[in-house]
Order: structure tokens, then C-alpha cells, then sequence
């Protein structure tokens, strides 16, 4: 539950805001790392349908990284594939493979606000947002569930640039893991929550191992559990293409 002693907005510091984020985006995650996960889909209305997949993420130099999903059941969705370019002081570019049809379709980015794969994340949740994209405001301090935490407020500094209209997160002050992020859109009331219910330390680093995105205007939610994750095992940046997207055999000597 949320604590009821939120600071005041008007104690809101800018410098320390954007010094949070910062430290949010710099949080370390080794210089490559491959989950084995579930995505479990549910919520009001909707039968529950669990997706087995991998996740391989590796950085690059001066903020360029790049993510790879690839889905591997059930047998409808096995092999469909994400590629995501974080690229920096840019963009991300994304590409989705599509088993079915053999072809490998790029991601505009007048589709950022549209579902991946019938899940509540939208593609843009899938790109490693920059601190400086954003206006921060440190707004004080809150508790958790029962955790102490520090809330920060995330507004684009050009609109164009995000689906989204405002983010709250309350930060974990000592693994710097939002805990919890309210999504909004032009309103007063968020439209999306997303809440981490369990993380632990792996090889050394923080990692999430459960979180769940829900719909607040549907009751839907995606819950994604992470299995099995190895970091730092030196992934080649080959295996980050368009061209290897389409070949999902070139990953599995890298599987957990």
C-alpha cells in the first residue's frame, strides 16, 4: 500500500529529479544478459494465455544498446521475434519478425502507442528511454509497500516525442528499480500502472524477476516472470540484425 506522507509538490527540485533519473537510466545491468521468461496474459474479460520466451540484451558504447524477444510457445507465436536499436541521442528503431509470413517488418514510430503482440506493452515500453527526452522533479519521498522510496515526476520535453503525457515512479532510493510507474495520458488519471512484486541479486546485479503492466481503463494485465537470466557472456553483436532476426537457431547456443 502506498504511504500516506507524500511530500509536497511544492518542495519539487529539478536538479535532484534529473539527477534521479539519471541514476535510474545508469543502473547496472552487465555489458550483456539472456532471460528465459514467461509473459502471462490476463486481467478482466480475457482467458489467461502464458508465452514462453527469451530476452538477450547487450550494450554498446555511448548509450546504444540493442534488445532481441524472441517467443519460443505456444507453437502460434513460436519464433516471432523484437529487435530493438536504442540509439543514442536518437530514436529507437524496431523490427518485428513475423514467422508466418517470413518477413521482417520495421516499426514506425507512429505505432509506439500500439500493443505488442496483444500484451499491455506498447511498443514504445520496450525502448531504453533517455534521461534528457524528459523534464524531471524529485517530489519527495513515499513508502511503498511498506518500502521507502522516492517519488519522481517524468514529463517530455517535446510532446511529439512520447506517447505518453507524464510518468510517476517511486524509486527504490538504493537499487535505483522503479518499484512502481503510473503511465498518463493528457489527463488526470493514469492509464497504465506497472508494479514490480519481486527482485533479487544475480552474478551481483539487481535484476526484476516479476512485474506486472495493467490496463487501468480495461482491468487487463501482463504479468512477465523471469525464470532464468545469465549475464556478461560476451553475446556478438552479429546476433543484433535485422538479418539474424529472421534466424532464430542463431541464439540458442546462448540460452540459459
Amino acid at each position: 500500500m502506498l504511504g500516506l506522507a507524500l511530500s509536497m509538490p511544492g518542495w519539487a527540485d529539478e536538479q535532484a529529479g534529473a539527477e534521479l533519473a539519471q541514476q535510474v537510466y545508469d543502473r547496472p545491468e552487465g555489458n550483456d544478459a539472456v532471460t528465459r521468461g514467461r509473459m502471462v496474459l490476463g486481467g478482466e474479460g480475457r482467458r489467461e494465455r502464458v508465452r514462453e520466451s527469451y530476452e538477450y540484451r547487450l550494450e554498446g558504447e555511448e548509450d546504444e544498446s540493442w534488445n532481441l524477444i524472441r517467443f519460443t510457445s505456444p507453437s502460434n507465436i513460436a519464433d516471432t521475434g523484437l529487435l530493438v536499436h536504442n540509439r543514442p541521442e536518437g530514436a529507437s528503431d524496431q523490427w518485428l519478425f513475423l514467422p508466418a509470413a517470413q518477413r521482417v517488418r520495421r516499426i514506425s514510430s507512429e505505432n509506439r502507442g500500439g500493443s505488442f503482440v496483444q500484451s499491455e506493452l506498447w511498443f514504445e515500453d520496450l525502448e531504453d528511454r533517455e534521461p534528457h527526452k524528459d523534464s524531471h522533479r524529485l517530489l519527495g519521498e513515499d513508502s511503498y509497500e511498506g518500502t521507502e522510496v522516492k517519488l519522481l515526476e517524468s514529463v517530455p520535453v517535446d510532446a511529439g516525442n512520447s506517447v505518453y503525457s507524464k510518468r510517476l515512479s517511486w524509486v527504490h532510493p538504493d537499487t535505483h528499480i522503479p518499484l512502481r510507474i503510473d503511465f498518463y495520458q493528457d489527463g488526470d488519471e493514469p492509464v497504465k500502472r506497472l508494479t514490480v512484486e519481486r527482485i533479487e541479486r544475480i552474478q551481483g546485479y539487481w535484476t526484476v524477476m516479476s512485474s506486472t503492466m495493467t490496463d487501468l481503463r480495461q482491468g487487463r494485465t501482463t504479468r512477465l516472470e523471469v525464470e532464468e537470466v545469465v549475464y556478461d557472456q560476451g553475446l556478438p553483436r552479429d546476433l543484433f540484425t535485422s538479418r539474424a532476426l529472421s534466424d532464430p537457431s542463431r541464439e540458442t547456443d546462448y540460452r540459459p
